[in-house]
């Protein structure tokens, strides 16, 4: 019998992912979220530990939490996510959750990894119309608001935005409206999954710049360590501090 764990980001595509296993009565049984040691923040999207657990805890679902350095390398993030692979799996787990669209790299890296411990890998939303998802997702009546922006695509003043089809509709020509290629990260805080709504105060929003490492086996390797020549650009991001009420 499968028994599944779902990569869980906060936001809407790992949701989705999440609901149509719900539906499809193939339940997860644990949520995995990867941290910033140093911010205490999840990776990517910026939302603090305490939205994490308060959202984990309205969904009802068991949460596990991997604490990184903020600049870990790819080989000791391979190992450690190895290592709580491992771990899932003596808990009986078999299935690892994903939810991707159509980045068909990123997907067979997750494959490769998940191999090698003999764990199988699941997208429930792969290939599936990025329109047809988010009207899916309102449809459902699920809630998000966007916390973290690419600054070289979208505005700062998309940060902090109730995600709506009306917001959605006025994103610059070139952006991928469900984000797969890091436009925007998203909070959920409310949805038939949702036992009460996550009830949050909006902050401050903050510029952050990312740069290409120097040393492959030093800092975020996922921004430049699959590439073998000197890259010389930043990729900057703006990001929403949500705050628990």
């Amino acid at each position: 019998m499968e028994k599944r764990y779902l990569n869980w980001s906060t936001g809407k595509d790992a949701c989705l992912a999440l609901h149509k296993l719900n539906t499809a009565n193939k339940p997860v049984e644990k949520l995995l979220t990867t941290l910033n040691a140093e911010t205490k923040r999840v990776s990517m999207h910026g939302v603090s530990v305490d939205l994490l657990r308060a959202q984990a805890k309205a969904l009802g679902i068991p949460l596990e939490e991997i604490a990184l350095s903020g600049e870990v390398s790819l080989e000791t993030y391979n190992k450690k996510m190895q290592e709580y692979a491992e771990k899932l799996k003596s808990e009986g787990f078999t299935t690892a959750v994903f939810g991707d669209i159509f980045l068909e790299d990123l997907r067979a890296y997750r494959e490769t990894q998940l191999q090698k411990v003999s764990l199988t890998a699941d997208f429930p939303l792969w290939n599936t119309a990025p329109k047809a998802l988010l009207t899916e997702f309102f449809r459902l009546g699920y809630k998000a608001v966007i916390v973290a922006v690419n600054a070289s695509v979208l505005d700062k003043s998309y940060c902090g935005k109730e995600l709506t089809p009306e917001l959605i509709d006025s994103f610059p020509d070139g952006v991928d409206i469900c984000g797969e290629n890091g436009e925007y990260h998203t909070f959920v805080y409310d949805g038939p999954m949702f036992k009460t709504p996550v009830d949050f105060i909006i902050g401050e929003t903050v510029k952050h710049a990312y740069k290409p490492v120097k040393n492959k086996n030093e800092g975020d390797c996922f921004k430049n360590c699959f590439k073998e020549e000197e890259l010389t650009w930043d990729t900057s991001f703006w990001f929403t501090n949500l705050q628990l009420k």
